[in-house]
């Protein structure tokens, strides 16, 4: 069987961070969702619909893909955002020919053979096949994936990575607390005084992770590969840190992707971070309001803010974001992509993307400075800044706004 994984225009729902990302690449738990949803079908090669806009860079970062191609052969497409488990595995397997699974309204599965080779008219194709409702869910704002994180962690060390041959061997000056709770990627360092408490839930250390001394991961919790966990660092429950990123101070219940920094001292809790995002010495952010009342956050296609339906939630930041030393975010805050932030006085509601200084006096930062800094930042990590990624943040920065 031909399988097809499509992003629908939800995406918009977890902007700043899809603004340059699939859906199908938010990570939850250990995986992201396309890479879930390829182990669930056993999809070796990948197959994906996105938006035009993401369609350049992502044909530049992974030219073994098969992106926004159809071919005219038996296929089921499967929407990115669906929440995957064995028994809706079973129910998208066994649709017949012709035939959608819906929920809501939204098309969670569909299984034709494609009549066109244009993106937009198989989505037309899709409202024609014959609908079954059904109460499969599909994730629908970036609070749910921060909400599900550690149940997602526990899921994937469950499906994907428990080996009972792989666990931590207590070592001198290292605390361990349920040892077959843990998996170790090859290569991964941890130094004296660390304590991994997976007692609670599994704590996964991948390939190259480099734990350094006095640090302590409460699972459940992810470090990604070639990440490092700095001193003294407090990682609490719920926690996925991506590639390559660095760590320190206290986090709980967040969600980091790549390559981003959190060196220092300071609070992250209930939050969800792109990729080259660094956060200042002792930047904080709260995550609960002192009435206890529900959070409201940002939302970029009714631009307005939205009952997140919980207590707890902390900041969203875009890619690319930067915030001065001692900054503070309010709970439910929005930064979007490209912004430099600094200043004394707190951070509340939405910050727009490439925005520039001092809360309550933003100005927008100038895109070819923007560009400049984003290729420093990319030429440390032995990365470069590509003419596709350079042409994405022209498309992003808002119009009105000119050099």
């Amino acid at each position: 069987m031909n399988f097809i994984i499509f992003d629908d225009e939800k995406r918009e729902n977890f902007y700043p961070i899809t603004l340059t990302r699939s859906t199908g690449d938010l990570r939850v738990g250990v995986l992201k969702l396309r890479q879930r949803l390829n182990a669930y079908f056993n999809i070796e090669e990948d197959k994906i619909i996105i938006s035009t806009d993401l369609e350049t860079i992502y044909k530049e970062r992974h030219p073994e893909w098969k992106i926004n191609e159809i071919v005219s052969e038996d296929t089921i497409f499967i929407n990115s955002r669906t929440i995957i488990d064995d028994d809706v595995c079973e129910k998208i397997k066994a649709l017949e020919l012709n035939m959608a699974l819906e929920s809501n309204g939204e098309i969670v599965a569909a299984r034709l053979i494609p009549q066109t080779k244009n993106v937009k008219d198989i989505f037309e194709q899709f409202s024609k096949c014959q609908g079954m409702e059904t109460e499969i869910g599909l994730w629908q704002y970036i609070w749910q994936l921060i909400e599900a994180n550690g149940e997602y962690i526990q899921k994937d060390f469950t499906n994907f990575f428990y080996e009972k041959d792989n666990f931590f061997e207590t070592e001198m000056g290292i605390t361990i607390l349920d040892p077959y709770n843990i998996w170790l990627g090859e290569g991964t360092s941890i130094s004296p005084g660390v304590v991994i408490d997976a007692s609670e839930g599994p704590v996964i250390l991948d390939e190259g992770a480099k734990i350094m001394p006095n640090a302590v991961i409460i699972g459940p919790a992810y470090i990604g590969k070639n990440s490092t966990i700095k001193v003294g660092a407090k990682i609490y429950e719920g926690t996925s840190i991506g590639p390559v990123c660095k760590v320190g101070g206290e986090v709980e219940e967040s969600i980091i992707l790549a390559y981003s920094n959190k060196q220092h001292d300071g609070f992250l809790g209930h939050s969800y971070l792109g990729e080259w995002v660094n956060l200042g010495a002792d930047t904080n952010n709260s995550d609960l309001k002192n009435n206890y009342s529900n959070v409201k956050v940002y939302h970029y296609p009714s631009k307005k803010q939205v009952d997140s339906g919980t207590q707890f939630m902390g900041m969203v930041v875009g890619d690319h974001t930067k915030t001065g030393i001692n900054s503070t975010i309010n709970t439910g805050t929005v930064i979007g992509v490209g912004c430099n932030i600094y200043g004394k006085d707190l951070v509340t509601n939405f910050t727009g993307d490439f925005s520039w200084g001092e809360a309550g006096n933003f100005t927008k930062y100038r895109l070819d400075k923007f560009l400049e800094t984003a290729e420093l930042v990319k030429a440390r990590r032995k990365l470069k800044l590509s003419e596709e990624e350079k042409e994405l943040y022209k498309k992003i920065f808002p119009k009105e706004f000119t050099l």
